[in-house]
C-alpha cells in the first residue's frame, strides 16, 4: 500500500485492505437510481442473480490515442470496506419511504464477499472499448458499485493521462512539479490530482497532505507576498547563520551579500546586468537564505527578473557559497520564460567562469505561470534553459477535457450474454464475459488488443490469429504474435478462493506507467496526429456479437 498508512484494515474473505483514502467514499456516494433498481431487483426476486458488468470508456481524452488506467486501488479499498450502517439505512428509509422494511434489512446485511473483480493493472496504457474492470456478483450488489467505481476511475484516469502527456512533451530529463492544490476542484480533487499526477510521471507536489499520505516528494519555495513583505534590513537583524568558521550574524551575512553585489557591479563582464536593484527584494532573499541556507531557491519576478531578481539572487547565492552552502536556483513565474531562462543561464555561467565557482552555471531554473501541454511544446520548439516546470491549473482541472466518460454496462446475467444497442454504433456494448490479450510484434511494440470469450482458447505465440473490428466487417487482419500478455487479473476474489493479485505501491504503479509508455510505438503516443491503436475481437466473438444484435433488435416493417 502507499506511503504512510495508519488506518485499521477491514477483513473480508481473508483479505486485508485499508479503507479508502477519501473518507467521503461510502455506499451512499451513489446515484439514487442504483438504490431504486436494487429495490426493484429485490422486489422481483432477482437480486441474487449472478451478473457481469464491464467498466470501460469509449474515446481517448485530449485528442490523443492512449489513456492511462488509474483508480483501481481505491475501488478495491471501497469494496473491501463496503457496509451500509444503521445511520445510512435510516437516511435511505427517509428517502425511499414506500419501500418495504425487509428491503432495508437486506441492504444492511450485504457486503462484497460474493463479488469478484478482475482488472487491468493500474498504471497500464489502455484503449477504448476494452474493459478496464470486470465485476461479477449478485446483480443488486454490483449495481450499487457502478457509480462509485465510475467516480473513482474516471477522474483518476483522466488526470493521470494528462500528467503522462505533459511528461511526454517535457521529456525525461526535466523535473515536473504539480502545483495545483489551490486551483483543484475542492480538497478531494486536490488530493486525487497530487496522487495521480505523480503516478503519471510528475516528480513532486506542493501538497503537504498528499506528501504525508502517499509519500510523494514535496517541493516549494516562497510566494511574491514574502518578497513584498520586506522593506528594510532591520527586519532580519536577529537571525544568525552557521558556517565553517563559526556563526555569522545577519549583519555579517548582509555585508557579505553587499560585498558580492558591489564586486559584480564593478566587474567588467557584469556591469550591464548589476545596476540598481530593488533593495527590499535583496533583503527578502537574504532573509530566506538565512532560514533555508541549504535549499535556497528564489522567486525572482516580483519586481523585474533581469534588472532586479536575478542580480539580487546571485549576490545572495555567492554569499552562501562563501559560507559553504550551495543555492538551488530560481523560479520564473511571468513574462517571456524562454528569454529569461537564457539570460539567467548566461549570467550563472559567466559567474562560474569569472570566479571559479564549480556548478554555479548549472543552477536550477524553474518555471511556472499557468503552464500547459501546449506551452511546454512551444518552449521546446523555441529553445530554453529551464530545468523544472511547476504546473497547476491546466493539469489538475484537466481544462482541455472535463471528463473521460467511463461507463459500466451489463454484459452477462445468469450465464446469458446481454447487449446494449444504440443507433450510435459507438455506444453498442460488447456482450459476454471476456478476457483481453495484448499481442506484441517482432519489434517489441504492442500491435493490437483482442477480446475473446472466456471459454475460448487463448491465443498462442507464433500462431496466426484473425483480429476483427467489433462492428465493421471490412476491418480485419491476421496477426502472428511474438509475445502475448493477458490483461485482466483478479484483484478481488471475494470468497471464491481464486488467487489474488497484490495491490502494488504507488511507486510501482508509477514505474509501470513510465515503462508502458516507453514500450508503445511512438506514433501511437505522439502529441500531433497520433495513430489509432487497434482494438479487436476474435472471429468467434465477432460472430456472436452480430448474432445477438440481430436477435435483440426489433424487426422493422415498411408500410
Amino acid at each position: 500500500m502507499d506511503g504512510a498508512e495508519e488506518e485499521d484494515s477491514s477483513r473480508m474473505g481473508g483479505i486485508s485492505v485499508p479503507p479508502p483514502t477519501n473518507s467521503m467514499v461510502s455506499p451512499l456516494l451513489n446515484d439514487l437510481y442504483q438504490f431504486t433498481m436494487a429495490y426493484a431487483y429485490w422486489k422481483a426476486g432477482k437480486h441474487e442473480e449472478r451478473a457481469v458488468f464491464d467498466l470501460f470508456f469509449r474515446r481517448n481524452p485530449f485528442g490523443g490515442e492512449f489513456t492511462i488506467f488509474a483508480g483501481l486501488e481505491e475501488c478495491i479499498r471501497f469494496i473491501a470496506n463496503f457496509k451500509i450502517d444503521d445511520e445510512q439505512i435510516s437516511f435511505l428509509r427517509s428517502t425511499m419511504p414506500k419501500c418495504e422494511d425487509a428491503f432495508f434489512d437486506y441492504l444492511k446485511s450485504i457486503d462484497c464477499s460474493d463479488v469478484e473483480v478482475y482488472a487491468i493493472p493500474e498504471g497500464s496504457v489502455v484503449f477504448p472499448k476494452v474493459p478496464l474492470v470486470r465485476v461479477e456478483g449478485p446483480v443488486a450488489v454490483v449495481q450499487l458499485l457502478e457509480t462509485p467505481f465510475v467516480n473513482l476511475t474516471n477522474y483518476a484516469s483522466l488526470v493521470t493521462t494528462n500528467a503522462a502527456r505533459h511528461r511526454l512533451v517535457a521529456g525525461k530529463s526535466k523535473i515536473l512539479l504539480e502545483f495545483g492544490l489551490r486551483r483543484a476542484q475542492g480538497p478531494d480533487g486536490g488530493m486525487s490530482a497530487s496522487k495521480y499526477c505523480y503516478m503519471g510521471g510528475f516528480d513532486g507536489t506542493s501538497n503537504v497532505a498528499a506528501g504525508r499520505l502517499f509519500g510523494i516528494p514535496l517541493r516549494g519555495t516562497h510566494s511574491h507576498a514574502f518578497i513584498s513583505s520586506f522593506m528594510c534590513a532591520d527586519e532580519i537583524v536577529d537571525k544568525t547563520l552557521s558556517s565553517a568558521d563559526g556563526s555569522r550574524t545577519c549583519e555579517d551575512f548582509m555585508s557579505l551579500v553587499r560585498s558580492w553585489f558591489n564586486k559584480l557591479h564593478w566587474t567588467d563582464g557584469f556591469k550591464g546586468a548589476f545596476g540598481e536593484t530593488n533593495q527590499s527584494e535583496l533583503i527578502a532573499f537574504t532573509s530566506y537564505a538565512l532560514a533555508f541556507p541549504e535549499s535556497f531557491l528564489a522567486l525572482v519576478d516580483t519586481y523585474d527578473v533581469i534588472k532586479s531578481g536575478i542580480p539580487n539572487f546571485c549576490a545572495v547565492a555567492l554569499a552562501l557559497n562563501d559560507l559553504g552552502y550551495k543555492a538551488l536556483g530560481i523560479r520564473l513565474d511571468s513574462g517571456d520564460l524562454a528569454y529569461q531562462s537564457f539570460e539567467a543561464r548566461k549570467i550563472f555561467t559567466e559567474i562560474e567562469k569569472e570566479f571559479s565557482i564549480p556548478g554555479f552555471g548549472k543552477m536550477v531554473i524553474t518555471a511556472s505561470n499557468d503552464l500547459n501541454e501546449e506551452t511546454l511544446d512551444a518552449l521546446n520548439k523555441q529553445g530554453h534553459e529551464i530545468d523544472a516546470f511547476g504546473i497547476g491549473t491546466y493539469l489538475v482541472t484537466c481544462r482541455a477535457q472535463a471528463a473521460l466518460g467511463c461507463v459500466f454496462k451489463l454484459v452477462e446475467i445468469n450465464n446469458q450474454p446481454r447487449i446494449k444497442l444504440s443507433e450510435d454504433v459507438s455506444k453498442v456494448s460488447i456482450p459476454c464475459k471476456k478476457q483481453i490479450y495484448r499481442l506484441y510484434g517482432r519489434e517489441g511494440y504492442p500491435l493490437v488488443d483482442i477480446m475473446t470469450g472466456v471459454n475460448e482458447q487463448p491465443p498462442k505465440v507464433g500462431e496466426r490469429i484473425l483480429c476483427r473490428h467489433p462492428f465493421l466487417e471490412s476491418k480485419r487482419a491476421y496477426v502472428v504474435p511474438q509475445r502475448i500478455e493477458e490483461l485482466l487479473k483478479c484483484y478481488w476474489p471475494g470468497v471464491s478462493g481464486k488467487q489474488r493479485e497484490e495491490l502494488p505501491s504507488l511507486q510501482k504503479i508509477r514505474e509501470r506507467c513510465t515503462s508502458q509508455l516507453a514500450h508503445m510505438r511512438p506514433d501511437h503516443v505522439r502529441r500531433l496526429n497520433p495513430t489509432p491503436y487497434k482494438v479487436s475481437v476474435s472471429a468467434k466473438l465477432y460472430d456472436f456479437i452480430h448474432f445477438l444484435w440481430l436477435s435483440e433488435a426489433p424487426v422493422g416493417e415498411l408500410q
